[in-house]
């Protein structure tokens, strides 16, 4: 009898590390504007945009969009976030983000078996969050100390308010200030505004005090310029004034994707990135993976668009063999020094590397993100990986991430 069984993984002996869950509510109602947390910025859904950003952060072990709208929900899933359906009692317009929160939270101790030990906050109204803002609230409890974090930006705006705090007919009143002293901005101390993005919480504090707010408060700085909630249309006309400035720019945003006249070749790796890392192995020592079919639908659409392609391999196995036979594309594996032998693969090409796009997953493909233009991690990749990453996939390895990749590049030419 043939048994099989996923081989064991050399670091399953490894104490687990406490969990990071990245929480985003995403409501269906909005008034202010319809269909609020589907709404497009730079092309990219409001809350699709958070679940790239949170998926490619250091640190996050599980990214859960918490909604009571179905559409809502297919978005998510469709960019690589597991899902709860929020109860319609904590979905109404008096509902707060804690219960939505708390809800998630349960809702994800119950599915995996074990409890989050920091639990993010991340709101999808903010269209110019970073991967940076959520590793920075993140390591500020994980790693800092703190029991609670949030994002802030530097504001040297004096604030005023209407009447006196005693007499509404006095006029104007400076909140902030004294409006009969002026002092110059230098001389003033540094007030911070919180952006409302991102924000960490030890889990159990979190439970024991009810709010986001609780035991030592780490205050992440972020750009201000990047600071943005969209509440109204006019909110979301600027967003998408302000997208192509803030995506485009910036390595590794959603608009920052690349597109057929960045890139002259991809090479690829294969285990983990093609396949979902897992090798069956049966009572004869025999080897198996499973890999995706829209991999190869997306690989030939490469092929046939006059991409330059290689699989570039570590595991020097029969399978990746098979494979790169099948999608018809040559194959370097059993490589100890994947970026020597991609530097050199470049050269016999005549390929400038930093026109190359590189898919990976682990921490042996570092050398060649270094060396090209345009490195890609899968969603499933190593959280260092993510976070060297140009772009980041929505779906993991072996569930159609290369598919997602040629989307990327070949656009409407995918058919």
């Amino acid at each position: 009898m043939s048994l099989t069984a996923p081989a064991a993984s050399a670091d399953s002996a490894v104490p687990a590390a406490p969990a990071v869950l990245a929480v985003i509510p995403a409501r269906g109602g909005s008034k202010g504007v319809p269909a609020k947390n589907l709404a497009t910025v730079g092309g990219v859904p409001l809350v699709v945009r958070a679940v790239r950003e949170c998926l490619a952060a250091r640190g996050v072990t599980h990214v859960l969009v918490s909604t009571d709208d179905p559409a809502i929900a297919e978005a998510a899933r469709g960019a690589g976030a597991e899902v709860v359906e929020r109860p319609a009692d904590i979905a109404g317009d008096t509902a707060t983000s804690e219960a939505a929160v708390l809800h998630a939270m349960d809702a994800h101790a119950e599915r995996h078996g074990r409890a989050a030990g920091v639990v993010l906050l991340v709101q999808c109204t903010s269209p110019f969050l970073t991967r940076e803002d959520i590793e920075g609230v993140a390591a500020a409890v994980t790693d800092g100390g703190a029991d609670s974090a949030l994002t802030v930006a530097p504001f040297h705006g004096f604030v005023w308010r209407d009447g006196s705090p005693g007499d509404a007919s006095d006029g104007g009143h400076g909140v902030n200030h004294d409006k009969a002293y002026r002092p110059r901005r230098q001389d003033r101390p540094q007030d911070l505004l919180e952006t409302g993005a991102a924000y960490a919480m030890r889990a159990d504090g979190f439970r024991a005090a009810g709010h986001r707010f609780f035991g030592r408060t780490e205050l992440v700085r972020t750009d201000p310029a990047r600071v943005l909630e969209v509440d109204d249309p006019h909110d979301l006309a600027r967003a998408r004034a302000l997208a192509p400035l803030l995506d485009g720019g910036t390595p590794g945003r959603p608009g920052a994707l690349p597109a057929r006249d960045d890139v002259d070749a991809v090479v690829l790796d294969f285990d983990g990135t093609q396949t979902d890392d897992r090798v069956y192995v049966d009572s004869d020592g025999r080897e198996t993976v499973a890999v995706h079919r829209g991999d190869g639908l997306g690989i030939a659409a490469l092929r046939r668009a006059g991409l330059p392609l290689l699989i570039l391999s570590t595991e020097e196995n029969p399978v990746v063999a098979a494979r790169a036979r099948k999608l018809r594309i040559p194959v370097l594996h059993g490589v100890d020094r994947k970026d020597l032998a991609l530097k050199q693969w470049c050269e016999e090409q005549g390929i400038a590397p930093e026109r190359v796009l590189y898919v990976g997953n682990d921490v042996n493909d570092l050398p060649c993100f270094g060396l090209v233009g345009w490195p890609v991690a899968v969603a499933s990749a190593h959280d260092v990986v993510r976070g060297a990453a140009r772009a980041v996939t929505s779906v993991p390895g072996g569930a159609g991430a290369i598919r997602e990749i040629a989307s990327w590049i070949l656009g409407k030419e995918l058919s």
